[in-house]
């Protein structure tokens, strides 16, 4: 196990900060985060530009280098030699938590497989803004992010968290909305869902409904900013999913059917072979030998 004392020492070793920066208001960003902006040795940004013009807004006047998507191996292991040589170094991205569908995974990867120190800001984040205005269950919640651009891979992931009982985390671009509402409505069935814009903006807006209902307003309506979709879980955990059979003999899962569910004993079987992926006349047999 590798144990982090983070303020210990602090002054003579290199420390990685992952600094939130605002999702829409300059008023999300923290007094610490202002702080650690200014006396950190350099700033690691996605846009160097857009970062920028946070830090003149504020006042602040650190060196800032680009880390992004494209360059994030080759200016990755440039930073881990600073942070080596004892340099303190923050991480922003555009909005928000950095490494949270933005870089920064690596780098803080690289960071630990280095015993470097690693120490998070809290701040603002799109997902958990969402999420605990949503209406929806906020715990537990399954944090997606962006789905695929190809229609086939998306079609691909949600089928896979269409039973997913957890609440749903997406981020969407406007010029996908449509074809991903219009995907979630056919496989996920009509459950409610909040769609999430501008947020901590003047123009912050939560649509609350149903997918039917998102799928028409998406289709009657001008489609602007960064979407945030928090989708309900489902509702429908299958006994067959959850293997709820797996202490009970073959002829106790038949029993059950016939005396829970009032299955006749044929069908009974069909649904116990089924079940546990066995021949329909396997279970048959069993059924009436030890019955």
């Amino acid at each position: 196990m590798l144990q982090q004392k983070s303020f210990e020492n602090e002054e003579q070793k290199g420390i990685l900060y992952l600094v939130p920066t605002p999702i829409g208001n300059l008023e999300d960003m923290s007094f610490r985060a202002i702080r650690i902006l200014k006396e950190v040795d350099l700033i690691a940004a996605e846009d160097t530009r857009n970062t920028k013009k946070l830090l003149n807004y504020f006042e602040i006047n650190t060196p800032v280098v680009s880390y992004h998507e494209h360059n994030k191996g080759s200016s990755g292991d440039k930073l881990i030699e600073k942070l080596k040589e004892g340099q303190k170094i923050a991480l922003v991205s555009d909005a928000g938590m950095p490494a949270i569908s933005d870089p920064g995974y690596e780098l803080v990867f690289e960071a630990i497989h280095h015993e470097l120190t690693v120490v998070p800001i809290p701040g603002a984040n799109a997902a958990l803004t969402s999420l605990v205005a949503s209406g929806i269950a906020c715990q537990p919640f399954y944090f997606y992010g962006f789905l695929s651009r190809e229609k086939k891979e998306k079609r691909e992931v949600l089928e896979t968290l269409k039973k997913q009982t957890s609440t749903l985390i997406f981020y969407e671009s406007p010029h996908r909305l449509k074809e991903t509402l219009k995907l979630m409505f056919e496989i996920f069935g009509n459950r409610r869902i909040v769609l999430c814009r501008e947020l901590t903006k003047k123009f912050e807006e939560f649509i609350r409904g149903n997918l039917q209902e998102a799928v028409e307003w998406a289709n009657e309506n001008e489609i602007r900013g960064e979407f945030c979709l928090i989708v309900e879980g489902s509702a429908d955990i299958s006994e067959e999913e959850n293997n709820w059979w797996s202490n009970l003999s073959v002829v106790e899962h038949v029993n059950h059917y016939i005396s829970v569910k009032n299955m006749n004993a044929k069908d009974a079987v069909k649904q116990t072979a089924k079940d546990r992926s066995m021949n329909k006349r396997e279970v048959y047999q069993i059924y009436h030998i030890d019955h």
